[in-house]
């Protein structure tokens, strides 16, 4: 039973209201101005807000609307303004403060309860939309990670193994710095794997969220050009292949956190340089656009086929078998979900023996 809290200074009309929804199954709970309704909202968490504009003060309903969407437990909760005087300035001004939609007075029971079922289908439709992506995010995870996580495993333990029983045969100091170099190599690739395993479900659970992608546009970095030649220097360093990289950037900010920039590239970079092969350049491109930034990864290494890219997602990763490529395939992923949710987009050219580029566009910040 979905519970609705109706916020009116005017006893006769929540009472109304009341029992109209009450007919209709809802279970309402009633405030008498602004200062209730949001303890009332706080103590319960209701599936929706009926609020008046002007109750014991004009525009009184826009300050509980504002207060509610700045708590983080109320700031989801669907909220339908009922007003008698519905001008398009008041309208606006509600829906900037997040109001969902305007319930003119008087209304009538039809039209009380289109724009409840409304809100609350809606409200549905996310959820079980968000249930589906977390459903298919656990059992590609219960699919693929056991695999993926006991491969490095099994190289950490075996070399672990044989160390500590060299003691009663004692290995050539070359021998033993090969172990070390390898559980080295297999716990940074266990690292990673965690890391982005954790990006991705966090990623996945950020999208289903209007406010906080909001918020995410909302960041600004102001030298995204230092920032990505200094990333792709130093990933291209740690695999012996700084001489590859050849680095043109611009400078403009943009409507990016660092971190998030710095995975994008971290990303884009770290692909090119395990799809290509040592002495072929890696282009890294910064170039200012009137309204977007573009940036592009080009390598000269084995390409996607057009399937391939139309096939790309987390949990894939192509000719497995022929190239033994390490990880769960959800770098170029998460680059293009950041882009998304940044308002950008990521596209692919390639072709299979031809190279790849990877373009990035984001908007500017204003």
């Amino acid at each position: 039973m979905s519970k609705i809290l109706v916020i009116d200074d005017e006893a006769w009309l929540r009472e109304m209201i009341r029992l109209a929804l009450a007919q209709h199954g809802f279970d309402v709970i009633e405030a008498g101005d602004s200062q209730e309704g949001v303890s009332m909202a706080h103590e319960h968490l209701p599936d929706l807000i009926l609020c008046d504009v002007n109750m014991d003060k004009a525009g009184a309903g826009y300050t509980t609307l504002a207060r509610l969407r700045e708590d983080a437990t109320t700031a989801a909760i669907p909220f339908i303004l009922m007003t008698g005087l519905a001008d398009a300035a008041g309208m606006r001004h509600g829906m900037a403060l997040g109001a969902d939609d305007y319930l003119p007075k008087p209304f009538k029971i039809d039209e009380l309860y289109a724009a409840v079922d409304a809100r609350l289908r809606k409200v549905r439709t996310v959820r079980e939309e968000a249930e589906r992506k977390l459903t298919h995010l656990r059992h590609q995870i219960s699919f693929m990670l056991p695999h993926e996580m006991r491969t490095p495993l099994n190289g950490i333990i075996s070399n672990a193994e044989l160390l500590s029983t060299s003691v009663e045969m004692p290995l050539p100091a070359s021998e033993i710095a090969d172990m070390g170099r390898e559980i080295a190599q297999s716990g940074q690739r266990l690292e990673r794997l965690i890391e982005n395993f954790l990006a991705y479900a966090q990623i996945e659970l950020l999208a289903a969220d209007p406010q906080g992608v909001n918020s995410l546009r909302e960041a600004r970095i102001a030298t995204p050009g230092k920032i990505a030649r200094s990333t792709a220097v130093y990933l291209a360093d740690r695999v012996h292949r700084a001489a590859d990289i050849v680095v043109e950037a611009a400078e403009a900010p943009l409507a990016i956190a660092e971190d998030y920039f710095n995975k994008i590239v971290t990303e884009l970079v770290q692909n090119a340089l395990k799809y290509s092969d040592a002495g072929t350049p890696i282009r890294v491109r910064l170039s200012l656009l009137p309204d977007e930034m573009e940036f592009s990864v080009s390598d000269s290494g084995r390409g996607f086929s057009t399937e391939q890219i139309t096939r790309i997602g987390a949990y894939v990763q192509f000719e497995r078998k022929m190239q033994d490529v390490e990880g769960l395939g959800l770098g170029l992923t998460i680059a293009r979900k950041l882009v998304e949710l940044h308002g950008g987009t990521l596209a692919i050219e390639s072709g299979q023996g031809a190279g790849s580029t990877v373009t990035v566009k984001l908007p500017l910040a204003k």
